[in-house]
């Protein structure tokens, strides 16, 4: 017995340090967010809005879209709701089982899935719809076993407006919906979308302001069009949950190829670990699309 105690006890010292998940408290909003310490354990998910036109005329089912997702070897998908029978109503439970099902039985996990609210609106019933719409999201991820639902802040806000008023609106709109969210176990991500939100400072102000571990972001990469793109991103990726990693960014509001040899460089440095979810868009096939760009990522990572 001794023996093999002392056996246990040197092969735990020489065993190598694995990640752990630890609390970092960051410098530039002071607040918290769980993330791995050590070497970056990133995997491959499918955003399905690369599918949009495919789905939206028929010509694809969101069951034959995460049957190809499979084929090409992605860890995962992250099916929009969009795609869902009867958005934005809830799918029946029958449905959502479907899916989790097949996704599984397909070796892809369900990195997530999102809705398309809007928190700048006032007061009233409109904006009780929103709310109510998310938190509804909310339940459908847990049943999916999907561990966050993707949202955005709102449209664009006419000339005239007071931006510091509908900015509280989209942070109480938010700390609603994480309060909800924590009690079903789903996080809330913040997906910037070049809407209301169009930079770094805007959306790490919001980040500032809920101080939640079941709160974070979602950084669309194609949608920050200010400065450089990197530079943006660079900020944003330490409070990253998940993300949009896009064919094409935009410096100073001009498109150009993503540089991906940067990204993953952004990534690495800051020890991500998990899904960076892939998407694609404008024209073009897009099973072609998809794979092709996968295949880039793989050889950025590589």
């Amino acid at each position: 017995m001794l023996h093999n105690r002392r056996q246990f006890i040197h092969k735990a010292a020489v065993l190598p340090l694995l990640p752990v998940a630890v609390k970092v408290i960051d410098s530039t909003t002071g607040t918290a967010s769980l993330r791995a310490s050590g070497k970056g354990n990133i995997k491959l998910s499918c955003n399905l809005y690369s599918f949009n036109a495919l789905l939206e005329k028929g010509e694809m089912t969101l069951e034959e879209v995460i049957r190809f997702c499979a084929d090409l070897g992605f860890d995962a998908v992250d099916p929009t709701g969009y795609y869902f029978p009867g958005y934005p109503k809830p799918p029946e439970d029958a449905y959502i089982y479907k899916i989790k099902q097949q996704a599984f039985l397909s070796g892809l996990d369900i990195s997530g899935t999102g809705v398309r609210n809007d928190f700048t609106l006032p007061e009233g019933k409109e904006r009780q719809a929103n709310i109510t719409l998310v938190r509804q999201w909310i339940e459908v991820a847990a049943k999916l076993g999907a561990p966050v639902v993707r949202i955005f802040a709102g449209k664009e806000i006419p000339e005239g407006y007071a931006d510091q008023k509908i900015l509280q609106r989209v942070i109480d709109g938010i700390k609603t919906c994480t309060d909800y969210g924590k009690q079903k176990g789903v996080m809330l991500v913040l997906q910037n979308h070049n809407e209301f939100l169009k930079t770094a400072d805007q959306v790490l102000h919001i980040r500032k302001q809920i101080a939640s571990d079941w709160f974070g972001l979602n950084v669309d990469i194609g949608s920050l069009r200010q400065g450089d793109p990197y530079q943006e991103i660079a900020r944003l990726a330490p409070h990253a949950y998940t993300w949009q990693i896009k064919e094409k960014v935009y410096r100073n509001g001009k498109e150009e190829n993503v540089d991906l040899a940067n990204m993953m460089a952004i990534l690495k440095k800051i020890g991500y670990s998990g899904y960076i979810p892939l998407e694609t868009l404008g024209e073009g096939d897009p099973k072609t699309k998809i794979t092709h760009f996968l295949e880039e990522v793989r050889r950025a990572l590589a």
